[in-house]
């Protein structure tokens, strides 16, 4: 138990001090949106001082609060479960933002991770099962390329086959605008299928590469062990030894860092939905990042930070279960 009491401790205080660098790490960038929103009021001939109080009156902060009280305030406010309001939308609670975008992001990104981890494990094993074929040459070397090739090359390359080319997909949203009954329809379900199938696949592809890779390296190394030749020199059926010898441990690796990337879920990929103008995390990260919208930024990024953590912490009790010595030292 002192094992366990020990990695909790060790994942809260992780969170605590990634929170902290966020905070003081964003107020390095150079510019703020609250700078930006001042110019443009002044460009529009209102005064500085007119647009400072403004601002200051229609966001409820203060411009002018000194650095160490934004700190406690930080800390206050996240440990209370405030993240703040947004001042690039309207002064929108953080909270809401997150909450629209988080099934987006874990809607795309799940299907894509758990798809590609799938045919990323049959892959491997037939590689690995035919090492040094023509067909194993293949896989690799397409692996290889996928986990290679940035995801944002993948994104622009289904946008110029599947929407400027053929004219199957839009790439823009969620669903369609027009949709005059966004809900729990076929209709709708159908349309946020079609706008999701892009983001996915772009997901599928360049996580693929690397599940294929590691399945077949450790598959190449079960296949050596004694007890796999040993159970080939006792008769039992090849499809029992490719799938309760090899299969299954050489996949135990992978089960761990699935535990960890499912944590990733939640931060999606900053530029495969900004590509596509998906309202998810990531989507949220870069505007907010481009418009220095500070609450928004320390909210997202501590929602992230939460989600890697515990998945780490998942990971290890899991792996814990699977191999009792990871718990002894």
């Amino acid at each position: 138990m002192k094992w366990i009491y020990r990695r909790f401790i060790f994942a809260f205080f992780t969170i605590f001090i990634t929170s902290n660098i966020i905070f003081f790490l964003i107020r390095l960038m150079p510019g703020n949106i609250i700078d930006s929103l001042i110019g443009s009021y002044v460009q529009r001939g209102m005064s500085y001082t007119d647009a400072y109080r403004l601002l200051s009156a229609s966001f409820a902060i203060s411009l002018n609060k000194p650095l160490h009280e934004q700190y406690l305030s930080y800390l206050l406010n996240i440990f209370s479960g405030n993240l703040g309001n947004s001042i690039g939308y309207g002064n929108i609670p953080v909270v809401n933002i997150v909450a629209e975008a988080i099934p987006w992001t874990v809607f795309t990104v799940s299907i894509g991770l758990f798809s590609s981890f799938l045919v990323g494990i049959l892959l491997g094993l037939l590689a690995a099962y035919k090492r040094n074929s023509f067909l194993d040459k293949v896989i690799t070397l397409l692996s290889m390329v996928a986990n290679a090739v940035p995801n944002y090359v993948f994104a622009y390359l289904f946008i110029v086959i599947f929407v400027v080319t053929f004219h199957l997909f839009p790439m823009i949203g969620a669903y369609d605008a027009s949709l005059t009954t966004p809900g729990f329809n076929l209709s709708f379900f159908v349309d946020v299928l079609r706008h999701a199938f892009l983001p996915i696949l772009s997901y599928f592809v360049t996580s693929l590469g690397s599940w294929v890779l590691y399945m077949r390296n450790n598959a190449i190394v079960v296949l050596g062990d004694d007890y796999v030749q040993a159970a080939k020199a006792r008769g039992l059926p090849e499809s029992r030894i490719t799938w309760t010898y090899v299969g299954r441990n050489a996949m135990l690796p992978l089960f761990t860092l699935l535990a960890i990337n499912i944590g990733y879920i939640f931060g999606g990929s900053t530029l495969i939905e900004y590509i596509f103008t998906y309202p998810g995390i990531g989507y949220f990260i870069s505007r907010s990042v481009s418009t220095r919208d500070y609450p928004l930024i320390q909210g997202l990024f501590f929602i992230i930070t939460v989600a890697v953590t515990l998945s780490n912490l998942i990971a290890d009790l899991i792996y814990s279960r699977l191999d009792p010595r990871v718990r002894f030292e």
